[in-house]
């Protein structure tokens, strides 16, 4: 069996423990980056249809991360911004674009960020070890002992980088949760997010989307929402299920910037219900949407009765629909919750309950919203466990 004696090893090679390697690697630490998988930043490849929204030009704030502590991220997200991370993708001449809501897309590929974090890996102390396969951790006194059948790892210090459990397909694990479970840590129930929803009836529309208001627990959001074969997704959607629960019900403005009663006022009293919509919403849809509340659209504007103009109001501005469940982890983007960050600094990232693990990334129950945000998380967190590290 080999056996290999370094400062620091860092198990998972996706966007945190790719950065993170490079971080601790910068003041001379021995860096071993170890994954199950035959390639790195899976994940990373497949984010943003192929494209990757690798951060926001917003910027990211707390308010962007669904959290048990709410102010956990606001330490790490200060001290490494999305201009920190542009200044690696300009370093390297990555074509990029500013999407809506101030989301960064690479123009041509996210192969460009993979490999710009493949680059910062070239150096003599890092050394990427990758199918590294049934791994287990032994806490010593003086340190861990990683380990399988074929090969020792003893290190000072163990960074746990191992992500979230969505897709499945691409080697996503619960190792992380497992490993800071055993040393004590509180494990929040995981389930997906930035998720479609199941909802039936809506299948005839399926590949349309329409921008619609979207208000879930509190959250309230008006973005595109897009339907499927199976319900409801898009920017709107994925959204809101960061905040859904199974049960919940979620509320619907399919008229968000204009309301129903402005319209038929400014509208001929001879024109037809349906005709005058036509100017705000899609044909398709309002042919389903009418069905779906039993009322007659053709009716001309001068014969709606101010019950009935009640009637089209809730339903057009505050419609509940109770989704059966979501599309799952395979399809979601990222996982809610997870590794909680009671016993975890939010300076180092170290494990409160166990000196020289460090945790980072979607491994923590830090959530961020559509947008970049997640991955913004993932450099943040790795430039503060190298800083930590490091000194």
């Amino acid at each position: 069996m080999q056996k290999i004696t370094t400062d620091i090893v860092i198990i998972g090679a996706g966007a945190a423990g790719m950065m993170a390697a490079h971080f601790c690697a910068l003041k001379g630490k021995q860096v071993y980056l170890l994954d199950h998988n035959k390639q790195v930043g899976r994940k990373i490849l497949i984010s943003g249809g192929g494209k990757c929204n690798f951060t926001n030009i917003f910027g990211s704030s707390a308010e962007e991360y669904h959290s048990e502590n709410k102010h956990f991220v606001k330490s790490a997200l200060s001290r490494y911004t999305c201009y920190d991370f542009l200044e690696l993708i300009e370093k390297n001449k990555i074509p990029y674009e500013q999407r809506e809501v101030g989301k960064l897309f690479c123009l041509r590929s996210a192969k460009d960020i993979v490999n710009a974090l493949l680059e910062q890996l070239q150096k003599p102390n890092i050394h990427l070890k990758l199918e590294q396969k049934n791994l287990d951790v032994e806490i010593h006194d003086d340190g861990f002992r990683v380990f399988n059948s074929h090969v020792e790892y003893f290190c000072n210090s163990l960074v746990i980088a191992t992500g979230g459990i969505v897709l499945p397909s691409i080697g996503a694990s619960d190792f992380g949760h497992k490993l800071a479970k055993r040393v004590g840590h509180k494990i929040l129930p995981m389930s997906p997010a930035l998720v479609p929803f199941k909802v039936e009836g809506w299948s005839e529309l399926s590949g349309n989307a329409i921008k619609a208001g979207i208000t879930c627990n509190g959250y309230y959001v008006a973005e595109n929402v897009l339907f499927t074969h199976k319900g409801l997704s898009g920017p709107g959607v994925l959204k809101a299920s960061l905040f859904w629960n199974p049960g919940d019900f979620i509320e619907i403005n399919w008229l968000p910037q204009y309301h129903i009663s402005d319209i038929l006022k400014s509208a001929s009293g001879q024109k037809q219900l349906n005709s005058v919509l036509s100017e705000y919403l899609p044909k398709s849809f309002i042919k389903l949407f009418f069905e779906k509340i039993d009322f007659d659209s053709s009716i001309h504007i001068a014969k709606i009765s101010k019950k009935e103009e009640l009637m089209l109001e809730k339903n057009l501005h505050h419609m509940v629909i109770t989704p059966s469940g979501t599309e799952g982890f395979r399809k979601a983007e990222v996982t809610r919750g997870g590794v909680s960050t009671e016993f975890i600094s939010s300076k180092t990232m170290e494990s409160k309950l166990q000196k020289k693990l460090y945790f980072i990334g979607e491994v923590l129950d830090v959530t961020g919203q559509l947008g970049g945000h997640n991955f913004q998380w993932c450099w943040a967190s790795a430039y503060a466990v190298g800083q930590a590290i490091a000194e």
